[in-house]
């Protein structure tokens, strides 16, 4: 690619984040489908040439588009808005796993501390105990505290994602090039430069970024056989989002029983230790009441979980979730063990963990696009490319929110999962065949 052309790839996609961060929201589905087509495309293209020598300066393009990002309000998503009234309620004394949004609004303390009509509008759940770990709350706290209107404490939020962003692709460098340079330096610009990954994560305030960032940290200090510092990097991750504790199997699967031992208590320590601030028996209730909650009655995107529920009603007349959300789990939790422990497997480390993460999502009965992100991480240390066509599909899903009222547009779940699902298989048989995969 010239340098005409370099410049020119930059400023457009510059552009299209722009147009995406600050003019269009989520409701105007004509235009945010179009700059996503247009932010895909550009994306696409630069990966088909050959850009060795541009590296560095497409990894400052990288952290450039999520600079673009940093002080535009979250407009693909909601939940910013939570993290703000959990982060007034800590810095003001009072415990945020304790009080339902609901219940406090029309209290004089409430009022006291900024917990308003025009922020409680704002929020998806008000009806639900927060579901975010100690570590995430001390954050909202001082990013409250920061920034006093709800503007400034968006900015301080997106804060660590930034961080963590450049943290993860300096990791992903690290894990890749011991095998392969070129690799390493591919597995950067395919999570770095990706539309997805930048406009969910520094954009919507998602803190997948820092559970990829631990996550990565984790690998990286398990292949350097520091078990200690592993450990704590995975309970770090947990302590942004309990998902990552689904990788805790295949990462002690090849240690020994002493180690096996050592490895779980610290991650365990790790992770409640936060806690102890926190210390009030209720917040189990509340906590496990509200995700309990989130996998028995909320569904979105879910492509096998539709295809089971439309059987299901069929077959019992009502909407089964109830019964098929902890049918699925199981059998997650049955395949995320047999894929960490069953040794004759023909899979790398890695594509364990991308497919673990892989049969979590295809069974959960909620899949909002930064739940893939992780995925695309993870595929960057691999042959898969999967993630990729994924994540190129899920800005999809934004059609539903165009609706009025809000109704799902269900024949973009069956695109999307049977785009990704045939192209998992063939990128399967492919590897099966010994054929390079693309």
């Amino acid at each position: 690619m010239s340098r005409y052309g370099q410049w020119s790839w930059i400023v457009g996609s510059l552009i299209g984040h722009a147009w995406l961060a600050y003019a269009t929201p989520r409701t105007d589905t004509s235009q945010l489908l179009l700059l996503w087509c247009g932010l895909f495309l550009l994306y696409a293209f630069l990966l088909s040439k050959r850009v060795e020598k541009d590296f560095l300066l497409l990894v400052g393009a990288a952290l450039l588009f999520r600079l673009v990002w940093m002080f535009a309000m979250a407009v693909l998503s909601d939940d910013v808005y939570r993290f703000i009234w959990d982060g007034r309620l800590l810095s003001h004394g009072y415990n945020p796993f304790l009080y339902l949004p609901s219940q406090i609004i029309d209290t004089g303390w409430a009022q006291e501390v900024g917990l308003g009509q025009e922020l409680f509008q704002k929020l998806n759940s008000p009806d639900y105990y927060t579901v975010y770990p100690p570590l995430l709350q001390g954050w909202f706290a001082v990013a409250t505290c920061l920034g006093e209107s709800t503007y400034w404490a968006t900015v301080w939020l997106k804060v660590p994602l930034l961080l963590a962003e450049a943290g993860s692709l300096w990791l992903l460098y690290q894990l890749v090039k011991e095998k392969d340079e070129k690799k390493a330096r591919w597995a950067i610009l395919l999570y770095g430069l990706n539309p997805l990954v930048i406009a969910e994560l520094t954009g919507n305030i998602h803190y997948e970024g820092l559970t990829i960032f631990f996550l990565l940290a984790c690998f990286y200090f398990w292949n350097k056989q520091r078990l200690y510092l592993s450990a704590v990097m995975l309970a770090l991750a947990v302590g942004a989002k309990l998902l990552p504790l689904i990788f805790l199997p295949l990462l002690i699967s090849r240690l020994k029983f002493r180690e096996q031992l050592m490895y779980v208590a610290i991650v365990g320590t790790c992770v409640l230790l936060p806690f102890l601030p926190f210390l009030d028996w209720a917040i189990w209730y509340n906590m496990s009441d509200s995700l309990g909650l989130y996998f028995q009655r909320f569904e979105f995107n879910a492509g096998l979980y539709y295809l089971l529920r439309a059987l299901g009603t069929w077959l019992v007349g009502y909407n089964p979730i109830g019964t098929l959300g902890p049918v699925l789990s199981l059998i997650s939790l049955s395949t995320i063990l047999f894929l960490s422990f069953y040794r004759k497997l023909p899979f790398s480390f890695y594509e364990r963990a991308l497919l673990i993460l892989t049969v979590y999502l295809l069974c959960a009965t909620t899949v909002h696009p930064w739940y893939v992100v992780p995925l695309v991480a993870l595929g960057g240390l691999t042959q898969f490319r999967y993630p990729v066509v994924w994540s190129v599909l899920l800005p999809l899903t934004y059609i539903s929110y165009g609706n009025v009222p809000f109704s799902e547009s269900l024949w973009v779940v069956a695109v999307e999962y049977l785009v990704v699902g045939g192209w998992l298989v063939a990128e399967l048989l492919r590897r099966k065949s010994g054929r390079a995969m693309v």
